[in-house]
C-alpha cells in the first residue's frame, strides 16, 4: 500500500505542474487523496460507472477518469477535471506514474510485515531462511535492534524521518510496533560496540528532535549475527527501554548492554524487596525527603560525595551542606559522606522505584 503521504505529493506535484485539479479514489468510491476536495466530491459519484466499464478510461460530464490497476483489478481511479486532450495526457501519466509506484511499496510493506513478524518471534525458522531469500534480505548479517519511542499522535512522519536517515532499504529495516514504538534494525560492522550503538541513537535523537520537536527515547538491544536472533535483541531493547523507564527516566538513550545495577534489581522478586526494603527503612519512607533535600542528594552523588564541589554547584555553605547531610543521617540512619551508606542509600532508592513500578501496574 502506498502511504497516503506519497500520493498526496504526487497529485499536489502534478497540478503545480499542469495547474489541473486532481483526484484519487479508492474502488469503493471513497476519497484517497486530491487537490481539492470540494472539487474531488462532485468526481466521487461517477467512480463506480467507470469501475464496471470494460474501459481503462473514460470521459464523463466533462472530466477524465483513468483505472489505475493491480493484478489485474483497479485499485483506484484517477481523475482529472477537464476534456481537452492536455487533461487526457496528464491522467495517462498520473495514472501511469501511481500504477508504477506499487510494486515498490508492495514489497516494502512484505518486507516491513516480515521485519516486524521476526521481530516478535511469529516465524519459523524454516519461514525465515524462505521468506528472507525471496526478499533478498541477506540472513549472516550481524544487527542491532533499536526501539525507537515518541510523543507523536501519529508515527508515519518519525517513519519517514528514519527512513532518510538510513536509506538502504537492504541493510536497514523499519517496523512500525504501535502507535508510539518504531524499531529500527540496523546493520552494522563487525568492530562496532556500544559505543557506536549509542553514536547512531544520538543521530537518531538529534535528527527526529529537530525535525518534529517532540521529545524521542531510544532503548537499543545488543548485536546478533543472523536473521534468527534479531527477536532476541529486539526482547533486550523491550528490557532497556522498561528498566531505563524506572531507573534513568531523565536519558534519552538507554542499551541494554549498560543496564548496570538497574538490570539486577529488576529481576527482583517483590517479597524479596519487601523483605529488604523493611531491613533498610526503619520506619523512613522516601515521602519524608522534601524536594530541597532530594536536590542536595542528587547534586551530592553527581558529584561523586565531595562536599565542596556539590556545595559549590547549590550555591550554599559548606556548612549548610554538612547540617543537610546530618540531618538524612538522622532520618534514615545513613551518613552519605561514608561510601557503603551512600551505596546502601543507592541501592535502597532504586529499589523503592522498582516496588513502585510494579505496584503502579498491577493497579
Amino acid at each position: 500500500m502506498i502511504p497516503l503521504q506519497v500520493l498526496q505529493s504526487t497529485v499536489e506535484k502534478l497540478k503545480s505542474i499542469t495547474r489541473r485539479e486532481i483526484a484519487l479514489i479508492d474502488r469503493e468510491g471513497k476519497l484517497v487523496v486530491a487537490t481539492d476536495e470540494a472539487v474531488a466530491k462532485e468526481l466521487q459519484p461517477f467512480v463506480e460507472a467507470v469501475l464496471a466499464s470494460p474501459g481503462e478510461n473514460q470521459l464523463i460530464q466533462g472530466n477524465q477518469y483513468f483505472k489505475v490497476p493491480e493484478t489485474g483489478f483497479a485499485e483506484y481511479v484517477l481523475v482529472v477535471k477537464g476534456d481537452d486532450e492536455d487533461a487526457f495526457r496528464v491522467g495517462k501519466l498520473a495514472a501511469f506514474h501511481i500504477q508504477s509506484l506499487m510494486p515498490a511499496y508492495k514489497e516494502r510493506f512484505d518486507r516491513d510485515n516480515f521485519i516486524k513478524n521476526l521481530l516478535l518471534d511469529n516465524l519459523l525458522l524454516v519461514d525465515i531462511f524462505s521468506r528472507s531469500k525471496k526478499l533478498r534480505v541477506e540472513n549472516n548479517a550481524r544487527r542491532v535492534v533499536y526501539l525507537v519511542e515518541t510523543d507523536l499522535d501519529s508515527d508515519m512522519g518519525a517513519v519517514e524521518v528514519l527512513r532518510g536517515i538510513f536509506p538502504d532499504k537492504q541493510k536497514d529495516f523499519i517496523a512500525v510496533m504501535d502507535e508510539s514504538s518504531i524499531c529500527l534494525v540496523k546493520e552494522i560492522a563487525e568492530r562496532d560496540g556500544a559505543d557506536e550503538f549509542e553514536e547512531i541513537a544520538r543521530t537518531i535523537t538529534d535528527t527526529l528532535t529537530g525535525e518534529m520537536l517532540n521529545r524521542v527515547n531510544i532503548a537499543i538491544g545488543s548485536a546478533v549475527p543472523d536473521l534468527k536472533s534479531v527477536s532476541s535483541s529486539f526482547k533486550e531493547a523491550r528490557l532497556a527501554q522498561e528498566v531505563g523507564k524506572i531507573f534513568e527516566s531523565e536519558k534519552q538513550i538507554v542499551s541494554y548492554e549498560r543496564l548496570g545495577i538497574g538490570r539486577l534489581i529488576y529481576q527482583l522478586p517483590m517479597p524479596l524487596c519487601r523483605i529488604f526494603m523493611n531491613e533498610m527503612m526503619h520506619g523512613f519512607t522516601f515521602d519524608d525527603i522534601d524536594e530541597e533535600m532530594a536536590v542536595t542528594i542528587t547534586k551530592f552523588f553527581e558529584n561523586d560525595l565531595n562536599i565542596s564541589d556539590t556545595a559549590r554547584e547549590l550555591f550554599i555553605h559548606r556548612n549548610t551542606l554538612v547540617y543537610r547531610l546530618d540531618k538524612l543521617q538522622k532520618l534514615t540512619r545513613l551518613d552519605l559522606r561514608k561510601f557503603n551508606d551512600a551505596i546502601t542509600y543507592k541501592i535502597t532508592q532504586m529499589v523503592n522505584r522498582y516496588m513502585q513500578y510494579r505496584e503502579n501496574q498491577t493497579r
